[in-house]
């Protein structure tokens, strides 16, 4: 079974503390608000990175990420977004 580190609102900021999580895992997930290509860089020596990118992220991000990431993982159906919407609220491209 794969093991997967999943973050989201790093904000242009990853604690080392973070980053020791990433020995014991196969990928790193990204749900977005990355706020730097730096951290993108720091995942990426360590391990696989799939991600989407959030409200606050650049161009330069958005350029490296999707809105949305629609895949499988060991036969499970995974879809990652950073907002959907709120209660009530939710974007149609969610529903």
């Amino acid at each position: 079974m794969k093991k997967i580190l999943l973050i989201s609102d790093t904000h242009g900021y990853i604690d080392d503390k973070i980053l020791s999580y990433c020995k014991s895992v196969d990928e790193v997930w990204h749900a977005g608000d990355i706020g730097s290509i730096e951290v993108v860089d720091k995942i990426k020596q360590l391990k696989p990175l799939k991600g989407v990118y959030g409200n606050i992220d650049n161009h330069v991000i958005r350029n490296e990420f999707p809105l949305d990431y629609k895949f499988s993982c060991e036969n499970i159906r995974v879809w990652i977004t950073h907002i959907g919407g709120y209660p009530n609220r939710y974007s149609k491209r969610i529903s």
